[in-house]
């Protein structure tokens, strides 16, 4: 099986150390009283979690990482032999089934327990029922920040009030005490203003795919460089360095006229430049990777990488209203948007990015991005007139995965697209 290119980038060994850094503190965490905190990628709290030096662990990361390398399928069917259903989303089983068989992490160390699990509800109501069940194997304090989902596609002051509210009452104190810290505005005014300069550099690495040729896949090279923006290190300068080094080497790619960068080496030809909506399936990701670009696909923009936060739109963190950023933010992960406002958003990614078309890929156990999916498909076919495809499969369990079925679905769509070309080549006006 193919793992990750055979020549690193800089960036690639940047992020590498810094990662292995971060799984050796977690696994030194208890030997050094270092306390951790569980948390959820979309709407996640860095900023505030490090500044009162805690670690934070994700759930979704570790099942994701499972799932690479091939440890998914043992521990969801560990968690189905505890009663949880097959119907239950396979991130919670994987994660559960791996806490049973000893917690140890992707990275092959043992996870220390958590000494707080703050739970942070954007759009998923899964999170809830899986922080019941962890707070049922752990005996530690829970913290809940309640996100008001956007359904109107607007974040109004009174919302933002709301969350500020439960943020000073609720989770700071919970922090705190866990910590044995007090609140340090100046020590988050600073990480503010790194997580404001990550955020917009990393835009400018997202955006740069715009370019034809594109020299990036956002989909299947973005699952790599949104990691850390989106879990351990937002509001450092690790995260600051690593996407400015990213953005150098984008920005070469472009002056030197490449295409996207695969297994396998630069895209030969890039043919067909798409949109995708949906999470990534993680235990075959090399090989769907690998269904996309010998087609000469590259996906050049799409939602999952806006999951752990949407910064297209301008949003940046403030380092002057700290918990009011922290409150938009929550509220502006794409799991949190309207229905409406995603096909807004994969509309206008179709325009600025020059796509030829929308892949959806439903996953079977993911609620918060299945619902909607087949609706979101006509909407963004019927405003942009691009054809657009559909695939299945899941998040981690592996036994849903059947790459013969994706790739008729995908040789199809492809061939679609290959004949609305030769129909407007022959009616030009049309």
């Amino acid at each position: 099986m193919d793992r990750i290119p055979v020549k690193p980038l800089s960036a690639k060994r940047f992020q590498k150390q810094i990662l292995d850094n971060y799984f050796d503190s977690l696994a030194s965490a208890r030997d050094r009283g270092q306390k951790v905190v569980y948390t959820f990628v979309p709407g996640n709290l860095t900023e505030l979690i490090l500044s009162f030096d805690l670690l934070p662990v994700y759930p979704e990361i570790n099942a994701l990482q499972s799932a690479l390398r091939g440890d998914s399928g043992d521990f969801i069917k560990r968690a189905e032999m505890a009663g949880h259903s097959e119907d239950v989303c396979s991130y919670v089983k994987c994660d559960i089934g791996m806490m049973l068989l000893g917690n140890t992490g992707p990275a092959g160390k043992p996870l220390p327990p958590p000494d707080l699990l703050l739970l942070s509800y954007t759009g998923c109501f899964t999170f809830m029922k899986w922080f019941e069940n962890l707070a049922a194997l752990y005996d530690c304090p829970m913290a809940m920040l309640h996100v008001p989902y956007q359904a109107e596609g607007i974040v109004t002051p009174a919302m933002v009030r709301y969350v500020v509210r439960q943020l000073e009452e609720e989770i700071v104190p919970a922090m705190a005490r866990v910590s044995g810290r007090p609140y340090d505005p100046e020590r988050i005014r600073d990480m503010c203003l790194l997580a404001a300069q990550s955020e917009s550099l990393f835009v400018r690495c997202l955006e740069s795919a715009q370019h034809v040729p594109s020299p990036i896949d956002s989909y299947f090279g973005g699952v790599f460089y949104m990691f850390p923006i989106f879990t351990a290190f937002r509001g450092t300068l690790e995260a600051v360095e690593y996407y400015r080094l990213l953005l150098e080497e984008i920005e070469k790619r472009i002056q030197e006229n490449r295409t996207a960068f695969t297994l396998e080496g630069d895209l030969p030809e890039e043919r067909y430049r798409l949109v995708v909506e949906g999470t990534p399936n993680w235990t075959h990701f090399w090989e769907l990777w690998k269904l996309f670009y010998r087609k000469g696909a590259v996906v050049v923009a799409g939602s999952y990488v806006r999951v752990g936060g949407l910064y297209d739109h301008g949003f940046r963190h403030d380092p002057d209203h700290p918990l009011e950023s922290f409150a938009r933010y929550c509220m502006g992960c794409y799991t949190n948007l309207s229905i409406p406002a995603r096909v807004d958003l994969l509309t206008r990614f179709m325009e600025d990015y020059k796509a030829d078309g929308l892949v959806v890929h439903s996953v079977k156990s993911c609620n918060s991005f299945g619902a909607g999916q087949l609706l979101i498909l006509k909407e963004v076919e019927k405003r942009t007139g691009k054809p657009c495809g559909f695939i299945e499969s899941d998040l981690v369990d592996p036994q849903y995965f059947s790459r013969a079925h994706i790739k008729n679905r995908l040789d199809a769509y492809f061939q679609m697209i290959d004949e609305r070309r030769a129909y407007h080549d022959r009616n030009p006006g049309h």
